[in-house]
């Protein structure tokens, strides 16, 4: 199915459904999906099978480029709402997050202070100690948990390396309470094995594994464009509201995109 990477480094605003009127930090090498998941559903298509001779954005074009964009959008009175690192695979990759974590939390408070900073991450990496710490210095640090059965997250997100769900829900723990959950729901078929994480036994663990992060909020939500493989459904709105409204009777906040 069609796919799309996104071009450059700093890219739109797009119009989220989660985030609202965003600007887009992609800190991949530019032409290339590299990701620690490899996920069915990603928007962005399967990962690039060339990883060799990978060409990562310094900390001074990421940061020129964002000043440049931002002082662009003040002039034309372009309202923007998050500034969101996301883009084409995982940001947290870039072996200079935490330092350019740093300088766009220092371009954002001098141009466009009123704007959250936002970063769209699948946690595989928050065992690092400056990841983590780079994340708890955003605003909004949204972090994938798309079930809390370890053969469904595997069969949903194709982890590329070493993965332990039972690791990364206690590496999520320790943010104590200080991230946003985020869970994407859909059910098909992929490589003769069928999926569905909204079974009652799939939200019951989900359900605990929340109750354990004990995250500000959760958000959920359902496929909206093209993915990879095909025979992946969305589900449907009155679904995510029953999803909804199971997680709020345990006391669990949750925002739903449909």
């Amino acid at each position: 199915m069609s796919t799309f990477l996104f071009e450059g480094i700093v890219f739109g605003p797009v119009k989220s459904r989660r985030l609202g009127n965003s600007l887009g930090i992609n800190l991949l090498p530019e032409g290339k999906k590299i990701c620690t998941f490899n996920c069915i559903y990603c928007e962005c298509g399967w990962n690039s099978e060339d990883t060799s001779n990978l060409q990562w954005s310094s900390v001074d074009q990421v940061a020129d480029q964002l000043r440049e964009k931002i002082q662009e959008l003040v002039s034309k009175r372009v309202a923007v709402d998050t500034i969101t690192f996301a883009g084409n695979g995982e940001p947290t990759m870039h072996p200079m997050f935490p330092h350019i974590t740093d300088r766009v939390i220092e371009i954002r408070n001098r141009f466009l202070p009123e704007a959250k900073i936002a970063v769209l991450s699948n946690a595989t990496l928050i065992f690092k100690p400056d990841v983590r710490q780079a994340l708890q210095k955003v605003d909004l640090n949204i972090l994938k948990l798309d079930s809390a059965i370890e053969s469904t997250c595997r069969l949903l997100n194709q982890p590329t390396g070493y993965f332990n769900l039972r690791n990364t829900i206690e590496q999520l723990k320790q943010f104590e309470g200080r991230c946003i959950i985020q869970t994407m729901f859909v059910r098909g078929q992929f490589n003769q094995q069928a999926f569905d994480n909204t079974t009652p036994a799939e939200l019951q663990a989900w359900l605990q594994a929340i109750k354990e992060i004990a995250p500000s909020y959760v958000m959920i939500y359902t496929i909206a464009r093209d993915t990879p493989a095909e025979q992946i459904q969305r589900i449907s709105a009155e679904e995510l509201k029953r999803i909804a409204a199971l997680a709020q009777r345990e006391g669990i906040h949750v925002i739903m995109a449909e």
